[in-house]
C-alpha cells in the first residue's frame, strides 16, 4: 500500500491519521523550538514533511534555528513515538584521530 506524504506550517495541525500521541510530540517539538528560538525569521516560517516508509510515518521540521538542531518525529509499528533531535555541527566522536 501506497501512502502519500503531506507538508503543514509549523504551529498548524498534524494530519488526523498520525493520533494524538504523534501530535503531541510534534507540539512538544514546536514548543523547544519557540523557547530555543530560530536563526532568521519566526518559526512560525517553518514546515513539517511527512514522509512514509513501510506504512511508519516520519515527520521532518524544516526550520532554522539558533543552535542548529533538527527534528523528526516518527513512529515504530507498535505506535511507539520518538522525538529525534541532532546536531550536524557537534563533532563526531568516530571521526576523531
Amino acid at each position: 500500500m501506497i501512502q502519500l506524504g503531506t507538508r503543514w506550517p509549523f504551529g498548524g495541525e498534524p494530519p488526523e491519521n498520525l493520533g494524538i500521541a504523534f501530535a503531541d510530540a510534534v507540539r512538544e517539538v514546536e514548543a523547544e523550538v519557540r523557547t530555543v528560538g530560530v536563526a532568521a525569521g519566526a518559526p512560525d516560517d517553518g514546515t513539517w514533511t511527512l514522509t512514509w516508509l513501510e506504512r511508519r510515518p516520519t515527520a521532518s521540521l524544516d526550520v532554522e534555528t539558533v543552535t542548529e538542531d533538527t527534528y523528526a518525529v516518527t513512529a515504530d509499528t507498535r505506535g511507539t513515538v520518538t522525538v529525534l533531535r541532532t546536531n550536524p555541527t557537534q563533532a563526531d566522536d568516530d571521526d576523531a584521530w
